[in-house]
C-alpha cells in the first residue's frame, strides 16, 4: 500500500503485461480467499463525517490502532494514509471511508476471523475518540459537499478527472461503500470462466447485497443507489465488457482492453503525476506527453489495472465488485457465494450452464435494472432475479458441502449463507427493510439507521 517507485526495467512489449496477468494462475491448493470492505466513519454526537485532521479525525482512528494494536503506518507527505500488518491493511477512501485488505486465506472461517478481530480493535479505538462505523453501499446522509477530502495524491488526481467522463464519479468515490473477495484461478482456461461466470452473476450479488436506498436522508427509488453510481461513472473502465463473452477471450484480450483505457497518473520519486487521458499503449510506446521517450515498468502496469473498474477485475487474481458494503454478518456472506459457486468444479460447471447461452442484450438488462428493482428485476429465461438468486445459492451451497473446509466446531462454510438464503427466502433485501423502518418507526428519519446498524 506503500507510494510506487520507477526502479524496474521497463517493459520490451506487450507479452510483458500479458505474461504479467497470467503469473496469476496457481494450483488449486494454493488458491486463497481476500476479503475487503469499507464503511463510513462518523461522529457519534452529531453524526458528521471525519475530516482526516483532529482528535477525532480519520488521521486520528489509524494512529490509535497503530500505537494499540501494532499496525505499522504507512506514510504519504507527513501523513498516515494507511496501515499494514502481515500481508493486511487498513486505508482511507476518499470520503474518509475506511477499508480492510484483507489477508488471502484458505478459508471463509479464517476470512471471517480476520474480519472479526479488525472490526473489534477499529470499534475500541473509535469509542475512544467518540467515533462509529456504518455498512452501507450509498451514504444515506450526507451531501457531496458535506464531506472532507482526504490527503492523497491519488485521489485529486482521480477528484479532477471524474468530472470530465461520468456524471457519478465523485460520488463513487465519496459516498459509496463495498465489500468484495478476491479469487484465484488455476490457467488461462479457468480465469475465462470464471470471469464469465461472474461478471454474468455479478447482478445476483448486487440484489442480494442491496444496502442503499438512501440519498441526503430520502428514498432514492433504487435497492442499489450504489449500483446506479457505478453506471454512470465512467464508461472507458467500468461495467460489464462485451469482450469477456467472445470467441478469443483469454489474457492477452484482457491486456489489450487495459492498454486502451485512459490513465489517471503514473507514479514516480513517491509523486503522482496525472496523465491526463492518454493510454497505456500510448506509454509502452513511449509518447507519454509529461514522460517523452520513457517506457512503461510492470509497476506502472500494475499500477494501471487497479484503475479499471469493471464488475469483475482481472488481475492476478479476480475481483467480484458488485455488492453494497453492509453489516457485520454479510460481510462473511460475499466470499461464502463466490467460493461456493467458483472454488469447486461440479458448482463452477453448474453456474456456466445457467449463464452460457444468455445474450448480450439479456445480460446487459439485467445490469441496467437490477440496481433499480433488486430481486424484482428480469433476468434471462422470463424469470425474476429471486428466482434466479436462489438457484444461485443452491448452486453455491452444493458447492461449499462438497469443500468440506470445516471450523473447529465441525461445520462446513455454508453456514455464512445463512443471511443471503433469509433474503431469498423473504423476498425481502437489506434495502426493503430499511424503507420500512423509514416509513413506520424511524418516522421518515435516517438517523435511526447510525444507531441501529453501526459496527
Amino acid at each position: 500500500m506503500g507510494i510506487l517507485q520507477s526502479f524496474a526495467p521497463p517493459v520490451e512489449g506487450k507479452a510483458d503485461l500479458v505474461e504479467h496477468i497470467a503469473k496469476g494462475s496457481k494450483p488449486r491448493e494454493q488458491w486463497r480467499i481476500g476479503t475487503e470492505h469499507e464503511k463510513f466513519a462518523f461522529r457519534t454526537d452529531d453524526l458528521r463525517p471525519l475530516p482526516y485532521e483532529g482528535d477525532e479525525g480519520v488521521g486520528a482512528v489509524l494512529e490509535g490502532l497503530a500505537e494499540r494494536y501494532g499496525w505499522r503506518p504507512v506514510r504519504e507527505n507527513g501523513n498516515v494514509i494507511a496501515l499494514q500488518f502481515g500481508q493486511q491493511a487498513v486505508t482511507i477512501e476518499p470520503g474518509g471511508q475506511i477499508e480492510l485488505g484483507g489477508t488471502p486465506l484458505k478459508s471463509i472461517h479464517e476470512t471471517c476471523v480476520e474480519v472479526n478481530t479488525h472490526l473489534r480493535q477499529i470499534k475500541e479505538v473509535a469509542e475512544d475518540l467518540g467515533v462509529a462505523f456504518l455498512g452501507a453501499g450509498f451514504h444515506p446522509k450526507w451531501k457531496l459537499a458535506d464531506i472532507p477530502v482526504m490527503p492523497k495524491q491519488r485521489y485529486r488526481i482521480m477528484r479532477e478527472y471524474m468530472p470530465t467522463r461520468g456524471t457519478m464519479g465523485l460520488d463513487m468515490m465519496f459516498r459509496t461503500c463495498t465489500v468484495q473477495v478476491n479469487l484465484d484461478f488455476a490457467s488461462e482456461a479457468d480465469m475465462v470462466k470464471k470471469l464469465r461466470v461472474s461478471l454474468a452473476l455479478q447482478p445476483v450479488a448486487t440484489a442480494l447485497f442491496a444496502n442503499s436506498p438512501f440519498t441526503e436522508g430520502k428514498p432514492n427509488g433504487y435497492q442499489s443507489y450504489r449500483g446506479k453510481v457505478w453506471q454512470h461513472t465512467d464508461p472507458d473502465r467500468t461495467g460489464v465488457p462485451d469482450f469477456v463473452f467472445e470467441s478469443g477471450m483469454g489474457f492477452e484480450r484482457y491486456a489489450d482492453w487495459a492498454l486502451t483505457v485512459p490513465m489517471y497518473f503514473v507514479v514516480r520519486n513517491g509523486t503522482y503525476i496525472p496523465v491526463r487521458g492518454q493510454t497505456f499503449a500510448d506509454f509502452l510506446q513511449g509518447r507519454l506527453d509529461i514522460l517523452p521517450g520513457e517506457r512503461p515498468t510492470l509497476d506502472d502496469w500494475s499500477t494501471h489495472l487497479t484503475t479499471l473498474f469493471p464488475d469483475v477485475r482481472l488481475k492476478q487474481y479476480l475481483e467480484m465488485r458488485g455488492a453494497d458494503g453492509g453489516p457485520w454478518a454479510r460481510l462473511c456472506a460475499l466470499p461464502a457465494l463466490w467460493v461456493g459457486l467458483l472454488y469447486d468444479d461440479i458448482a463452477l460447471n453448474a453456474a456456466h450452464d445457467l449463464i452460457k447461452n444468455w445474450s448480450p442484450e439479456e445480460r446487459k438488462r439485467m445490469q441496467a435494472e437490477t440496481p433499480r428493482l433488486g430481486l424484482d428485476a428480469p433476468a434471462p429465461g422470463g424469470k425474476k432475479m429471486l428466482e434466479l438468486a436462489r438457484e444461485v445459492l443452491a448452486i453455491a451451497e452444493a458447492g461449499l458441502h462438497r469443500r468440506d473446509c470445516c471450523s473447529h466446531k465441525g461445520r462446513d462454510e455454508h453456514i455464512y449463507l445463512d443471511p443471503l438464503k433469509e433474503i431469498a427466502a423473504s423476498g425481502k433485501t437489506a434495502s426493503t427493510i430499511l424503507l420500512e423502518k423509514f416509513h413506520g418507526p424511524w418516522n421518515g428519519s435516517v438517523d435511526p439507521m447510525f444507531r441501529e446498524y453501526a459496527y
